[in-house]
């Protein structure tokens, strides 16, 4: 029991840089108070002491603003960071080292009593802020849901949700990478060592490099009419030559009568590039 409190703690420590002390984030965190209050709540759910059980969670849910229902199961090292607003339905399992932001929605969308209706999290999984995963589907583990993002399907492991309603960015390598204990030890040049949470690839609200799939569209679609703009404009140059050869200036195309040409600088400069 002491060794699992111990760990609530020390998550906290490892991923948030602003928590200072262990009496800190014993005062100052209602993320881990929701926690240890949702322990007990989950205990007498379960052997049949509903109310109570009802009545622990609403009680936290009054003294932290996070309501988890004493029915969801909620593993070790789960960090649930600022709090206000998150909602933890019925069913919903999340699983050991997750990180959950503020106004985070774990709901479902069916009316069916007994049924899985909320989502399953794997292993660290990071659920971004406002983000609402809604269903009785699973995330796998090492997933990101960002920020506001509304994820009513399966995202598969180490990939990233982006969006509404949310699109999937898979991972590079597919999965994620091992992780040994040298990575987050001190370095031998003297540098600063790699927080733990890092190394092991902990990304504070889901923020991700990859690039989201419509953005990689729209680039797409971007270089392909730049490169048929350039055709277009050497085919424009050959008609003309031929025609002057050809003495033929009733037929010479006039300058207006060309199509206006595709400003490729400026698509990308809308879109961030």
């Amino acid at each position: 029991m002491l060794e699992r409190l111990r760990s609530d703690i020390q998550c906290i420590l490892d991923r948030d840089p602003a928590a200072r002390s262990t009496w800190e984030v014993i005062t100052c965190y209602p993320g881990l108070h929701a926690i240890w209050l949702q322990r007990p709540a989950h205990w007498f759910w379960t052997h049949g002491f509903k109310w109570l059980g009802r009545f622990i969670s609403h009680v936290g849910r009054w003294l932290t603003g996070i309501e988890i229902h004493p029915g969801a199961v909620i593993g070790r090292q789960v960090f649930i960071d600022h709090g206000m607003g998150v909602v933890i339905g019925e069913t919903a399992i999340v699983g050991d080292g997750c990180t959950i932001y503020h106004g985070v929605t774990l709901g479902g969308t069916s009316l069916y009593k007994g049924a899985k209706r909320h989502p399953t999290l794997g292993r660290n999984v990071v659920v971004s802020a406002g983000a609402k995963v809604l269903g009785g589907f699973e995330v796998g583990d090492n997933a990101k849901i960002g920020s506001n993002a509304v994820v009513i399907k399966p995202v598969p492991a180490g990939a990233t949700a982006v969006g509404i309603p949310a699109r999937i960015i898979p991972s590079k390598n597919g999965h994620s990478a091992d992780v040994t204990e040298h990575d987050h030890g001190p370095k031998a040049d003297g540098a600063q060592p790699v927080p733990k949470a890092e190394a092991e690839g902990f990304s504070a609200y889901g923020v991700t490099s990859e690039v989201d799939p419509v953005a990689l569209a729209m680039r797409s679609l971007s270089e392909g009419a730049a490169c048929h703009e350039q055709q277009i404009a050497l085919l424009w140059e050959a008609l003309e030559k031929l025609s002057a050869r050809s003495k033929m200036d009733d037929c010479v195309p006039c300058e207006s009568e060309r199509p206006q040409a595709f400003e490729k600088a400026k698509i990308d400069q809308i879109m961030g590039k």
